[in-house]
């Protein structure tokens, strides 16, 4: 039988060390990545929130999906003229 002289037990105490160390950076690594592709890295907007109830904040909201839906082609011209101008009446 082999025996080694090393480091003894502070070996296998530093290996036990670095492997949770090791484990720890790869999951937090997997868990920043994950929040990195979901869309968690988006800079919070400027501009009233919707709890402070100040007028303007759910009809800009409102006409930006809107124009979205217009870019995209779900609706034409003349709904997103209509749908705008009925936004714009009732703000």
């Amino acid at each position: 039988m082999m025996w080694y002289d090393g480091w003894g037990w502070g070996g296998w105490f530093a290996m036990v060390i670095f492997m949770v160390l090791f484990w720890v950076l790869v999951i937090a690594g997997v868990l920043v990545l994950v929040r990195y592709l979901t869309g968690g890295h988006r800079p919070h907007q400027a501009g009233p929130s919707p709890g402070t109830g100040e007028a303007g904040w759910g009809s800009r909201r409102a006409e930006d999906v809107l124009a979205e839906r217009f870019a995209r082609g779900e609706i034409d011209e003349d709904e997103y003229k209509r749908r705008l101008t009925l936004l714009r009446e009732h703000r």
